[in-house]
């Protein structure tokens, strides 16, 4: 079942330490007795595993004369028969029994028409004298076939290129898990890179796959880069254990996920190849094998099955020992060593002492924080050069220190991190850490877990041969011949668009808009008088080029590509197809295939045209995309807006695939003190930032391309306060449990940078009641306090902030800015609108804002301490208060169905939001941005935009939001007290 990464074998690796926690035994004794060779004929044998009922044992061995490979066998571990199951042509692998039935399941390649020579091929290399390294080769011919115990009934499961194979039986026999390339092929879609790694090491690809006992429902797993694979079922069959490898293909650890694929976890991080995980019976514990000591010298471990202490070593004999299983009733251990007396691998078995495992296991160290390579200059970074620091502990002072500030942030802020983008494993090691930073404050995991999962779209890929556009003129019975444009050169789907085909007459709908009254300006009815029930609507993006400035950022509100597709979709439409006009940025190009980090459709097929093609579709009636624009570009009256292309169908087809991935909140919690409530107060932080900026809002600048984003501010600093704040308000429940009338909740966040996907999961499915939570507290940059000022954010949504903040600035002495919006680009937004009363805390932006620069020697420790100080007094203050803080309602600026794809024009300026000024303040600009051209830099004031007074940033976004590209315009600057008038030129958002 766990087939190991054998490529790696040719790349250098270094030889790491031999002394391991564990029980301090010098031989195997301890845990297993009597050890045996169970398996003498042929040449070698391996993957043993025992039958539910205890007495039979299918293995894979090679001992036929004409097959050099594999083959599976039958044991009776009773009479010691044995017998061959498998066909005898081709190879196979990974059997394992079906639980209540006389059936089993294995991976075959007979039924590939080459099965023989390959056989015949390897015969004669070997009779050469010749003999090769021992290496899995992921025969893309394995599939899995079931069949009786003595071979008869021989059924195919899976039907599928690439390699199939690992599979197991759940424990009541219904479902299969097993490991697939499948996502490689068909091996032409592959970009060149991939192509490139897909040839040197195929097992890159390997991912987890569950199916249906009869092999219906396939389901894939598993997303991440790198092999997963060798995957089982626990015990009581609600989770799925299994090995994956990291993309170097050096270094593997065991995880553990929900058989339906969520909350994923790591139980090992052991810095070697860790893999073959199989369950003791009981449930308790874990064994697996591991290159720990030393790059051939494979040793069993075992680790309890939550992974919270070090993984404790079995056995000691060098070479190789792994592939390990328990009996049904966990007195029996078999598995394949190199132990022989001529050094090849056979099955082994022994009794196994489950009583000396569990004393192992409960003394052995806890689980902590695991040694950090860290990168300590560019220079060495750009060398690979690594240096290794202690491991800081766990076990923090619990007062809040710039010491425990500076050592926390330091961590998160580590390149070894890798910038922890949502998803990664920098962002998964964070997710332990913290989980076990929370268990050592006293902290109590939530819902029964210190980690709460989440999905979150990943991004967008074309299925193949799903997406397809056609048309042709239909008179009567007479057809034309079908013209057909081609993917990605004349359309692209639209990454929300549904998964469906669609046929119809074309009706063109201008620029698709229904704009209502009001907001000052006059309505706009793209739909007025035309009907375009089921048929496939034709719209221009964005809103009308020629109309004022006021005029577009009212339409603009509206003009987002997914709202005109509900619009067309409420409307009875099929199907609808966006171009671009000419007149518009961009103009006749394709929409790139690009989400809004939402897993939801839009109940409508989509694609995106070309100009071409749109002129091509309106031929029929004798007219260009381009009248037709400026007609509706001046909203003249007489400018056709909608009309039905007559004789003309359409057929269309869409598949886009949402990459889903998971990853997960870390929460836990301090219930509330004898006689307190059944409230909460939440803490909150998010640890995720940018990874390496690509595919992100980066801020980075030129020759900062592709580097690690390390998010010291952002926003390790928020964490590490939130984390000093958990570890001090626990010692004071300690000390003084009558004070919680409420408990607290800390929550760290991933999944903020791409759109508060976790804390907005964890809202929508709390695990205490909505109703219960009485605030919500964030951090969010608070490691940068300059000139003693810090700002507090959405200090409207409750009449008590200013109260309680008064009261506590007293004695911290901060300059304080008040800001009232609780809409916020930050998690406080996912609670308000909830009715929960929230409050941010944030220290500005600055010119290392989303650049690799935001380091951790930037950061005011001394500062950040206070801000940890004053955030505990004013919790302490909310958890005693008899009442609760009040919810206060505060009107959201941004109306209608605008959203990033309904904005065209970009700057590129930073906003300061912590500077309380008449005008918008800017911390920096973004480099080669129409800011930076113009001379815009970092501390300038904007004052005026295009004509308009600009006294707030919400006055500089809709006066933005009405430039027109390429248009020169003028803004004025106060700069060192001087007002300044530049020239500035929107361009198009990318």
């Amino acid at each position: 079942m766990s087939k190991l990464n054998w490529f790696s074998f040719s790349l250098l690796y270094a030889t790491l330490a031999s002394a391991l926690p564990g029980t301090g035994a010098s031989n195997e004794a301890v845990f297993f007795s009597t050890p045996r060779q169970l398996i003498f004929e042929g040449k070698r044998s391996g993957e043993g595993y025992f039958h539910p009922d205890g007495n039979l044992l299918v293995f894979q061995s090679e001992r036929d004369d004409a097959n050099p490979f594999y083959q599976i066998y039958l044991l009776d571990l009773l009479s010691g028969e044995s017998a061959r199951v498998s066909p005898g042509e081709g190879k196979t692998t990974c059997a394992f029994f079906q639980p209540g039935s006389e059936r089993l399941i294995f991976a075959s390649t007979h039924h590939d028409p080459e099965a023989v020579a390959k056989q015949k091929a390897e015969l004669e290399f070997r009779a050469s004298g010749k003999e090769r390294r021992y290496a899995w080769d992921y025969d893309p011919t394995y599939e899995i076939f079931a069949s009786n115990q003595d071979g008869t009934h021989l059924q195919r499961l899976s039907d599928s290129p690439g390699y199939d194979a690992e599979g197991a039986f759940s424990p009541d026999g219904k479902q299969i898990v097993f490991c697939s390339t499948r996502s490689a092929y068909p091996l032409t879609q592959l970009a060149p890179e991939q192509r490139s790694r897909f040839e040197k090491d195929p097992a890159y690809f390997g991912e987890i796959y569950i199916m249906n006992a009869d092999g219906s429902g396939v389901r894939r797993l598993t997303e991440a880069a790198g092999y997963d694979g060798g995957p089982f079922f626990s015990p009581d069959g609600k989770r799925i254990v299994w090995r994956r490898f990291d993309e170097s293909g050096m270094i593997a650890d065991i995880w553990t996920m929900k058989a339906d694929g969520t909350d994923k976890r790591r139980i090992t991080a052991f810095e070697s190849m860790s893999w073959a995980p199989y369950h003791h019976p009981s449930g308790s514990y874990l064994i697996f094998t591991s290159n720990k000591l030393g790059f051939e010298n494979f040793e069993l471990f075992i680790v309890d099955t939550a992974g919270t202490r070090e993984p404790v070593r079995v056995s000691h004999t060098d070479g190789f020992d792994g592939l390990p299983v328990f009996s049904p009733d966990g007195k029996r251990l078999c598995w394949t060593s190199n132990r022989t007396a001529g050094g090849k691998s056979q099955l082994f078995l022994a009794d196994w002492n489950h009583d000396a495992a569990l004393q192992a296991i409960e003394a052995a160290p806890v689980r902590g924080i695991k040694p950090t390579a860290v990168l300590t200059s560019e220079k060495e970074a750009a060398s690979s050069k690594v240096t290794t620091l202690p491991a800081p502990s766990v076990e923090y002072n619990p007062a809040i220190t710039p010491t425990d500030l500076k050592v926390q942030i330091g961590w998160m802020a580590d390149l070894a991190r890798g910038g922890r983008m949502t998803g990664s494993s920098g962002a998964e090691s964070t997710a332990e850490w913290l989980a076990a930073y929370f268990k050592t404050a006293g902290l109590e995991p939530v819902g029964g877990s210190y980690f709460n999962p989440f999905t979150f779209n990943a991004g967008e890929r074309l299925i193949l041969g799903k997406n397809s556009l056609s048309a042709q003129i239909v008179q009567g019975a007479a057809a034309a011949p079908a013209r057909e444009w081609k993917l990605d050169a004349d359309f692209r789907p639209l990454a929300f668009t549904d998964t469906a085909e669609a046929d119809g007459e074309i009706v063109f709908a201008g620029y698709g808009l229904s704009v209502p009254e009001g907001n000052g300006g006059l309505r706009y009815n793209s739909y007025d008088g035309l009907e375009v029930k089921d048929k496939i609507v034709l719209m221009l993006r964005y809103v009308p080029e020629g109309v004022d400035a006021q005029r577009r950022a009212q339409l603009n509100r509206y003009a987002g590509l997914r709202y005109k597709a509900m619009l067309a979709r409420e409307r009875g439409a099929k199907a609808v197809l966006f171009v671009t006009g000419p007149n518009s940025p961009q103009g006749g190009e394709l929409i790139p295939l690009s989400g809004d980090n939402t897993l939801s459709g839009s109940g409508i097929v989509a694609h995106s045209i070309t100009g071409v093609v749109a002129d091509e579709l309106l031929k029929p009636v004798g007219k260009t995309l381009k009248e037709l624009q400026t007609g509706l570009d001046i909203e003249n009256p007489h400018a056709e807006g909608g009309f039905v292309i007559p004789n003309l169908r359409v057929e269309l087809t869409a598949g886009v695939e949402h990459i889903k991935k998971t990853d997960r909140n870390v929460v836990a919690a301090i219930p509330p003190g004898p006689g307190g409530t059944d409230e909460w107060v939440i803490v909150g932080a998010h640890y995720d930032h940018l990874g390496t900026g690509q595919g992100s809002n980066s801020m980075a600048r030129s020759g900062e391309e592709k580097q690690v984003h390390v998010g010291a501010d952002d926003n390790a600093s928020g964490v590490a306060v939130l984390m000093e704040l958990a570890a001090v308000l626990a010692a004071e429940k300690q000390r003084a449990p009558e004070k919680f009338r409420r408990g607290v909740i800390f929550a760290a966040w991933s999944g903020e940078e791409i759109g508060l996907i976790g804390s907005s999961s964890f809202i929508e499915n709390p695990p205490v009641e909505t109703a219960k939570i009485a605030a919500y507290l964030n951090f969010d940059m608070v490691g940068r306090l300059r000139e003693n000022k810090l700002s507090l954010q959405a200090v409207g949504s409750s009449k008590l902030w200013r109260k309680l903040i008064e009261k506590r600035n007293v004695a911290a002495g901060f300059n304080l800015v008040l800001q009232d919006d609780p809409y916020l680009p930050t998690d406080v937004t996912a609670f308000y609108p909830k009715r929960v009363p929230v409050l941010n805390f944030f220290t500005g932006a600055h010119e290392d804002y989303h650049r690799p620069s935001d380091t951790a020697d930037k950061i005011n420790y001394d500062g950040t301490q206070r801000i940890g100080d004053f955030a505990r007094n004013i919790i302490l203050d909310v958890v005693q208060a008899p009442e609760r803080p009040d919810f206060a309602r505060v009107e959201k600026t941004d109306q209608g169905g605008g959203s990033r794809d309904s904005l065209r024009a970009y700057l590129g300026t930073i906003p300061d939001y912590t500077t309380e000024v008449q005008g918008v303040k800017i911390s920096g600009v973004r480099a080669g941005s129409p800011a930076e051209k113009a001379g815009l830099k970092g501390g300038d004031v904007i004052v005026v935009f295009a004509g308009q007074k600009i006294v707030n940033i919400y006055d500089y976004t809709y006066a933005l939001d009405a430039a027109k590209i390429g248009q020169e315009l003028k803004v004025a600057i106060v700069r060192d007290g001087q007002r300044v008038e530049l020239s500035v030129t929107p361009e198009a958002r990318k």
